[in-house]
């Protein structure tokens, strides 16, 4: 409960308090699970508490466009559940996961006593969707990129940026990443090997190292 940024800033005696009140559900998901969909229902989101999982979209032809990783703490789902939505998006477990359903209007709603710790759990709610908002919008920075070498090298920068050094690894291995950039892993390969070779960066599996131009 420590690392679920939905209930930051709380003790654990005020965490405990709020699960009572926002009638929580939790369910347990072994690897490669798929998330059903009556899971994600109208107005519920899903945090995750252990484990990991992939939020994608496929198509009619089985091509898997990656949306977002989450690991322990991340939530996912609050969009859909704030409009009244059904979740849009596959989701499938990465290891063994854990999560923790939530109605939206529980948390928007709190009971009548509407104590201090509900009110830094809205709060963090809004704080989580302004941080959501960031990341899909580097996301579609990536995609907007005409080429599949401009869309890597901008992924990569991004990367290098966040972790604030040159050598990093990523969250994706070869097939996530192209899935991520919406690329064909063949080609992304390909350039992976042609910036390999002009000494713009090196790789290991999903560690990278990037040199700056001369």
């Amino acid at each position: 409960m420590e690392k679920i940024d939905l209930f930051d800033g709380m003790s654990w005696e005020e965490q405990k308090a709020l699960l009572t009140c926002l009638d929580v559900r939790n369910k347990v998901y072994e690897k490669d699970e798929i998330l059903m969909a009556d899971e994600m229902k109208k107005g519920i989101i899903g945090i995750v508490v252990s484990g990991s999982i992939t939020i994608y979209n496929e198509d009619f032809w089985g091509n898997r466009n990656i949306i977002a990783r989450c690991r322990k703490g991340d939530m996912f789902g609050e969009a859909f559940a704030g409009a009244g939505e059904v979740l849009e998006m596959d989701i499938c477990t990465s290891e063994k996961t854990e999560i923790m359903y939530i109605k939206f209007e529980n948390i928007i709603q709190p009971c009548e006593k509407y104590c201090e710790h509900h009110k830094v759990l809205v709060a963090n709610l809004l704080k989580i969707i302004s941080t959501k908002n960031i990341y899909l919008t580097r996301k579609i920075k990536h995609l907007s990129k005409r080429s599949t070498r401009e869309k890597i090298l901008s992924f990569l920068s991004e990367q290098a940026k966040l972790n604030q050094k040159n050598e990093f690894a990523i969250d994706f291995n070869r097939q996530e990443l192209a899935d991520y950039l919406s690329v064909d892993r063949s080609a992304m390969s390909r350039e992976l090997s042609k910036l390999k070779a002009e000494h713009i960066l090196d790789y290991r599996k999903n560690k990278f190292r990037l040199f700056l131009r001369k």
